[in-house]
Order: C-alpha cells, then structure tokens, then sequence
C-alpha cells in the first residue's frame, strides 16, 4: 500500500515535487534548523501523490481538462464558473479510505507526541509554490484552529479544491504554469497559540528596496492572517544586520501600528476578528530582545537557503516561546538589475489629500474607482486607480487592471503589497482616510517615490522620470558624497555608486519626524500653551520622558541613514535652524527671541552652549552617541555649523564631550562648515580644533559677496563663480589641505557647472556632495574634470 504521508522529520527543500514548496520548506527547517535553536512546530505532510489518488479514485481528472481546455483566456469571462465547477465536483468526491486513514493515523501520532488533542493549521502547498519568481502567496486557501481526525479529513479536502480557485487559475495561465502538471499537497502543522499573544511577517532583506543588510519584521496581536490580508496596520521593525553580528543595539527604526484588530481562535472552531483593545493597540506587539531575535533566525534562514527569503513567525501566547511557521523565496527583487533604477520627480505642487506605505517606486494619476468587493470588477476601467480597504487574493485580477492600488488598511508585508511589488504596480497601503477624503471618479496623483511614506495629491500634476543606468560608471578619485535630508530614501539611493554622505541635515528630521522643539520637551512643565501643550502630550504618548521621544526620533533617522551607507562615512550636521524656524516648532515660540535678521542671528554653534538651548544640544548628542555607540555605526562623524570663531570651536567641541562625545573616541570625527569668511581667514587656527572642514558654497557666497541667498532682487548677484567667492574656497582647500585635514564641498555648483567642478578638483578637494537629483550629473562632471586635470598634468 502506498504511503501518502511524509512526516516534517522526512522532508526537505529538495522534495518540492513530493509535497510543494511550502511543505518542502517546512520540513528543511525542521531536520537543519530546528537543531540550531529556531522553533518551527513539528508536523507532516499529505504528498501530491495523495492529490492525485483522490482525483484518480473519484475519476475526476478527464473532467477538470474538459473544464480548463473551455477557459476564456484572453477575457477571462467564464473563468469564476469554471473555478465554481471543479471545486464543486471535489468537494463532493470521496475521501478514500486509504488516504482518510493515513491522514487520521498520522495526526494521532502527532498528538500521542505532544501528549494532547491538538489543533493544527490546514496550509495549502502546490508543486509549483513558493519558487522563486513566483509566490503563488495566498492563492490556495489554509485553515486555522481544526481539530479531531473528521474535521481535519474534510479540511483537506478543502484544501484540494482550492487548486483551482479562480485566482489560482488565473494566476498559473499568466505565469506560464500548466495546470494539469501542479498537484496539491496539504501540510498539517501543531498550531501556535498567537491569538493569546502575537504574530507577523519577516523579511530577510528591505522588501522595498531590495537593501540587504536589513531584517524587516512586522507584528499584531492575534493572529498573523490580519496582516497578511492587510486588515491592519502592524508595527514595524529595521533590524541592522551588522549590528547584530556585533551584539549592538540593532533595530534602527521602528513604527508603531494602529493593529485595530485581534483575530482569535473561535469557540466554534475556526476564527473571529475583534476590535482590539486602545491600550494595546498604543503597545509594541514584541520585546526589543524578541525582535533581534527574530531577526537573527531570519539571517540563518537566509543563510541555509542562500537567497532573500519572506517568513511567518509566530508567538505561543501559554508558552511565550517564538516560532517560524513559514519562509518561502523572496521574490520581488530575485530578477533585479541593480545597475539600473528610475527617478521620478513631481514639477508642481498639490492638495495633499492623504499618506500611507508607498509600495513601488513611481507616479501616476488617475480617475478614482472605489470597489467593495472582486465581484465588482467589471466596473474598474483600464488606466483607473483601485481604491479599497483590504485585498486578499480574490482581487489580483482586478488590481491587474487597475494602474494603482490604494487601500486603507495593512501594512508593507499585507497581500496588496506583496502582490503589487509582484506586479510591478504602484500601491499605497494602509491610506487610514483615504475613503474620507477621495470620491469616485476623482483625479488624482499617487507618488510612491519619496520614501516609505507614499502621498496622493488632488489633481493631475505633472512629473519626470529619469532612468539611470550605472553599469560600468567609474567613480572618480575625488569622492562623490550625498546631500540627506530624508531617512525614507536612504537605502534606494545607497544603490547608486557613492562614497557616503557628506551632509546629513538634521534639521529635516527635527521639523517633519519630530515636530516639537527640543526645549518644550525638557521644560513640558512650563509651557505656557495648553493646546500646544496637548498636542505635544499626544506625540509623546508612548515615552513616560518626554526627553526620550526626541533623543529616540532623532538616533532612528540618524540610524537608518548610517546602515544604509555603512561602512561610509555619513557626516551629520548638527542643528542648523534660524530662530524663526525654530519657533514654527511645536512649543518653539516661549523658547526663541524675535530677531530681525534670523539668518545672522543666533544659529549654529553660537545657541549649543547657550541657557537657551544647551538641554536641546544636549539631546542632540545623545542621539548621536545612541548611533555610534549603543548601534555599533561608528561611519556617523558630526559637523558643526556657523562657527563664527575658534574660541566658539573650542567650547562646542568641550561641551560635547560632556555630552558623551569625546572626540576622537571610537574614531569619533568632528568636522566644521566652512561658510563664514573667519573660518577661511582664521583657518589656520580652525584646522587645529577640528577633524575636516565642509564648504558650504551659499552662505560663504551669501557673506562673502553682502547678498541675501533669498532676495529676488539680488539673485542675479548671488554667484558662486564670483571671482571673490572662488578666492575663498581655494584659500580654505589651500589652508586646510596644507595642514593635512580634509576637505570637501555641500552645493549645486559643481552639478551645473562643468567649469566649477574642474576648478575644485584642480585644487585637490578631498569629496564633493550632491543632492541625489543632480547626482549622477555631479560623477560625469567630476570624471571629466579630473581627466582634464590628468591631461594637464601629462
């Protein structure tokens, strides 16, 4: 007699033809990875074989062909008939005793070893499942929470039918599959109790960007079918690899999830979803400890199946323990050309109408189609934007259709996701006040190429795209160096061939990310502002200090732009704000004095000491120490800003150090702008207090020449090829050079202008910085520039 089943202990990666891919995973990481402590429940696996000997037995083979051969394959119109009529005729087909007894036996074998009556997961695991380049994610149907051997038979049966799913059907013809060469193998695995804790998603690299030196781990409370339908917005967690190999403090980034709802196990069996709790919807669904955790498992899976690889991990709420209930290939980034990328730019401005994750990278526009449902396809058009609140696997041939996707609910791991990277389609996921705020056939922009954070603007505007080819691109000796100021671009642009950051402004990170002035979080006691003051309590819901918030806000960013150009240097400014910026902070007004010209005013290393500010520059420092110290990116150096003397020089870099940043500690580099006449006139005596000197070309032209960088009246003065200018910056590069410091340049006059760029690099400045839309336009300059230089020379 023919065994149908494989226990988890028989199988491995290399039986995908037996039990799927799915099964096959299960049972790799059960014999090779289990022994190295990462928890996977045991169970076994009813083989294809099985599959095909209930088809056989019910003679059902000859009539899913007749079925297939009629299938509409160029609209699809009969496609939900024909899935309706197979899956009927195998739900009514018999279990033969054979295979009914083998299920039966070998899910009381695994209860005998656990010593009770289990509940088990139903997961569906096809022979063409989890490859890479196609996920097949969600196409079969699983089942939670059965138990008892009828129930468990009947359930597999279940499983059988939806092989031919409508989604499934459609799917394989659009891949290239034939049908009638996959199978269905049905894998049975001990349930984890995650509805009495918490469960998510893992990915081995960035999903998004394909950045590999990063664990993304999403979380809620229940079960994880609530984030991989997209029912909720999970928590999120960046876990920098490197840091973890050196037992550092290794999630760089983290958002907390609205995670609105908790699916638990029904006493009916099966499931129900519930609100969840306020109290732990404003809770980490995970332990830092239980997040690097996770994170390393992730690595030594990736490691075993050498690739990117997308798990399901799981925590037994009885037990605490954590486990991995799945990992299939990662499959979005396995075909990408990395020497290639698109840039997309926005040329106007819109009505922002609302945000959620950006998935893809682009801009359209479009008219708005709200569905309810898959049934409602054939009212979306072709070249409309789908707006929804969640997907499962039942829309992907309606999101083929659309040109975007919006829903309102999930997460950068929820099914829109996964399926519109796929797709290669634009999406915004987890837009909370989308259905508030668009109505039918409104037109709109969707832009998912500003970071993380994807934006819809009222309107048709209009946009470029710029593609950027980057194969066999020499880098030139002087180094090529990014202007930041957006956390959210780091690792799409840490693909473009670069030598660091040269300018990090924190200042982007303190007006969009954390909002509050520094000095309205150490002195929340005394604001004077009650509606400020409440707005400010929100922000910091989560942190009983207030201080906290802004010193954890702060080395986040910082952070995810350190790893995502890690080793390089990333040279981070510190706070550059006027005081009339600072004020427009949250509690700002009670903390900055009014002055009549801000931009000569009491800024940069002048405040850091200051009664006014020096609690702020105290946070500020703890972020960075935070970074290079707790997270193990020692590449972050910090550059002070408008140092008007070197007395001002001596005192930051004192007060640092009080601050926990002792220069030259841990390789610790402290770098001054060069934008102030003094610090070209008295660089001699800078070059003593400081590690490396940064031009910044529009204040030094902006003092040097007496013109106001913002007047219109004076913009055609405002000229960094002056004669007085470059007699500047070539006298600090000749000082600073002579002294053997370093040297480079922040600005956008080497990008446009061929003759700028040859006469830095004719003076031998050490980097210069871009900012990423001028980038590659900067290299070509550069190169040209110092083959010039070479010619000269020979």
């Amino acid at each position: 007699m023919e065994n149908f089943i494989l226990s988890f202990q028989e199988l491995g990666i290399g039986d995908v033809h037996k039990v799927g891919g799915k099964n096959a995973s299960l049972g790799e990481m059960y014999q090779k990875l289990n022994p190295l402590g990462i928890n996977i429940p045991n169970g076994f696996a009813v083989s294809a074989e099985g599959y095909r000997y209930f088809v056989s037995e019910n003679k059902l083979g000859t009539f899913i062909q007749n079925e297939l051969s009629q299938l509409d394959v160029k609209e699809f119109s009969n496609l939900q008939k024909i899935s309706t009529a197979i899956k009927k005729r195998i739900l009514e087909g018999e279990m033969p005793l054979i295979l009914a007894k083998q299920i039966a036996d070998s899910y009381r074998k695994l209860c005998e070893l656990e010593g009770r009556e289990l509940d088990v997961a139903v997961r569906s695991s096809a022979t063409a499942e989890d490859l890479p380049g196609a996920s097949f994610a969600g196409l079969h149907d699983s089942f939670l929470n059965i138990s008892g051997e009828e129930k468990l038979n009947e359930t597999v049966q279940r499983c059988f039918a939806s092989l031919y799913n409508a989604r499934a059907i459609k799917y394989r013809h659009d891949k290239g599959f034939d049908s009638a060469e996959i199978a269905l193998s049905v894998g049975v695995q001990m349930m984890v109790r995650s509805d009495l804790a918490c469960s998510g998603v893992t990915f081995s690299i960035d999903p998004a960007s394909g950045f590999e030196n990063i664990v993304l781990i999403t979380g809620c409370w229940g079960l994880g079918e609530n984030i991989v339908q997209g029912a909720v917005i999970p928590d999120e967690f960046l876990v920098f690899k490197p840091s973890l190999e050196k037992k550092k403090r290794a999630i760089v980034s983290k958002k907390m999830g609205s995670k609105t709802k908790t699916m638990i196990y029904s006493d009916r069996g099966g499931v129900q979803n519930l609100d969840t709790e306020p109290e732990k919807q404003k809770s980490w669904v995970l332990s830092e400890d239980e997040v690097e955790i996770l994170a390393r498992w992730a690595i030594q899976i990736e490691q075993h199946y050498h690739m990117p690889m997308d798990i399901e991990w799981a925590k037994d709420g009885n037990s605490g323990k954590l486990f991995i209930v799945q990992a299939r290939p990662e499959t979005v980034h396995a075909d990408r050309d990395q020497f290639v990328m698109k840039e997309f730019k926005l040329l106007e401005k819109g009505k922002l109408l609302t945000t959620g994750y950006a998935i893809g990278n682009g801009i359209t526009s479009g008219k708005v189609k709200i569905l309810d449902s898959p049934a409602e396809a054939d009212q979306l058009k072709e070249g409309e934007i789908l707006l929804t609140e969640i997907t499962n696997p039942d829309w992907d041939p309606v999101m083929k259709k659309a040109v975007a996707i919006i829903t309102t609910k999930g997460g950068r791991t929820s099914h829109a996701a996964i399926v519109a990277r796929e797709m290669g389609a634009l999406a915004i996921v987890g837009a909370e006040t989308a259905l508030d705020t668009l109505r039918n056939g409104d037109v709109i922009t969707l832009d998912t190429s500003a970071g993380k954070i994807g934006n819809v603007y009222q309107g048709e505007l209009k946009w470029k795209v710029s593609e950027h080819n980057f194969k066999g691109i020499n880098l030139p000796e002087t180094k090529p160096m990014f202007i930041l100021t957006d956390p959210e671009k780091a690792f799409d642009l840490s693909f473009f061939p670069n030598q660091g950051v040269g300018l990090m402004r924190m200042e982007f990170v303190i007006n969009n990310t954390i909002r509050v002035h520094p000095m309205a979080l150490v002195h929340f006691d005394q604001l004077k502002n009650e509606e400020e003051k409440a707005q400010i309590d929100a922000i910091c819901s989560a942190y009983s200090d207030k201080k906290e918030y802004f010193i954890d806000s702060l080395s986040q960013a910082v952070a995810t732009i350190a790893a995502a150009f890690y080793p390089k240097d990333v040279i981070l400014r510190m706070s550059d704000f006027k005081t009339n910026e600072y004020a427009n902070l949250l509690g700002g007004r009670q903390f900055e004095p009014k002055e009549e010209n801000p931009m000569l005013g009491f800024r940069g290393a002048s405040r850091y000491g200051h009664d006014r500010y020096r609690e702020g520059f105290r946070l500020e420092c703890l972020a960075v120490k935070r970074v290079r110290e707790d997270m193990g990116l020692e590449n972050v150096k910090v550059m002070i800003p408008f140092c008007r003397t070197p007395e001002e020089g001596r005192s930051v870099i004192k007060l640092m150090r009080e601050f926990g940043l002792k220069q030259g500690e841990k390789g610790l580099e402290i770098y001054v702008m060069a934008e102030i006449p003094s610090n070209v006139i008295l660089a001699e005596e800078f070059v003593k207090i400081f590690d490396g000197f940064s031009i910044g070309s529009n204040d030094l032209t902006q003092l040097t020449l007496g013109v106001d960088r913002d007047s219109e009246v004076l913009s055609e003065l405002f000229d960094e090829n002056n004669p007085a200018v470059k007699w500047m910056i070539a006298e600090v590069i000749r000082k600073v050079k002579s002294a053997g410091k370093k040297i480079g340049l922040c600005g956008q006059a080497p990008s446009d202008n061929p003759k700028f760029a040859e006469f830095l690099i004719g003076l031998g400045i050490d980097s210069i910085s871009f900012n990423p839309d001028s980038f590659i336009k900067g290299i070509e300059q550069m190169n040209r520039a110092e083959k010039q230089k070479l010619d000269r020379e020979n």
